[in-house]
């Protein structure tokens, strides 16, 4: 899988599945363009890493929760690039509570930071690159929580939900454009948000009754995002390649017999 040459916006850039998505991206040749919120405390050492590899890298900070902000992120990027060949879509947001007491105002920011944000981003991405021609690659991260109910989660795995939904439809609409259109499924990837929330001992407690013996990880994603940008996947487009080791059948294993 061979990107080179090709000029790659990921936001969500900073830590965990959008840094994965980023460093194999460039791993495969690719010069990245890295988003994060403003005033990030993680994305210089992103923009290092890359630029060790030996690939040009511009950070560009903006918040990807706002249309404006994803106005300020592609335009800078256009700008900084010249043009966008592929776009990751890794914004997201989510608070844990139960359903009755979930309040309605996170209810309504999880969707604007993971719904509504990836279809501003992608939407302007879009419009870019129809205008220049030549086709892309256009990926949004979801989650198997998109297929799961998982309680204390509503808001989240709804919003992941009509991510997907959305995704099929953008693809159809750029069918003529030869923009390829896909999502990525992570299970339960080991990222430090994921830390924050549970803890370290009680995810590696856990990781051992996973179907694969261990959590994914951000490069697991960053692979299959390197996959759905390259040429190889030319005929994949309104799909999704859910990457969770097996975790949304881990239920379904059978008790081994003597």
């Amino acid at each position: 899988m061979d990107l080179s040459g090709k000029w790659a916006l990921v936001t969500g850039a900073g830590r965990g599945i959008g840094k994965g998505c980023a460093l194999q991206l460039a791993g495969k040749g690719a010069d990245l363009l890295v988003n994060d919120r403003p005033d990030s405390t993680d994305l210089a050492k992103t923009v290092e890493e890359i630029e060790a590899m030996g690939r040009r890298c511009v950070p560009i900070e903006a918040d990807a929760f706002e249309r404006s902000g994803c106005e300020q992120m592609v335009s800078s990027a256009i700008q900084a690039a010249g043009q966008i060949d592929i776009l990751v879509s890794n914004p997201a947001y989510s608070q844990r509570c139960s359903f009755l007491e979930y309040p309605p105002e996170i209810f309504e920011q999880t969707l604007r930071g993971t719904l509504l944000a990836g279809f501003h981003v992608s939407q302007l991405t879009a419009r870019h690159m129809v205008e220049r021609g030549g086709g892309g690659k256009i990926v949004f991260i979801s989650s198997v929580q998109a297929y799961l109910p998982i309680a204390h989660c509503v808001a989240y795995g709804a919003a992941k939900n009509g991510l997907n939904h959305m995704m099929r439809t953008i693809a159809v609409e750029l069918f003529k454009h030869r923009i390829n259109v896909n999502a990525i499924e992570p299970g339960w990837i080991d990222t430090p948000g994921e830390h924050e929330t549970f803890g370290r001992e009680r995810i590696e407690s856990e990781a051992s009754s996973l179907p694969w013996g261990r959590l994914g990880t951000p490069t697991d994603i960053g692979n299959a995002a390197a996959f759905l940008c390259s040429d190889e996947s030319d005929y994949v487009t309104g799909t999704i390649l859910r990457v969770d080791g097996g975790f949304v059948y881990r239920e379904c294993q059978r008790p081994e017999t003597e």
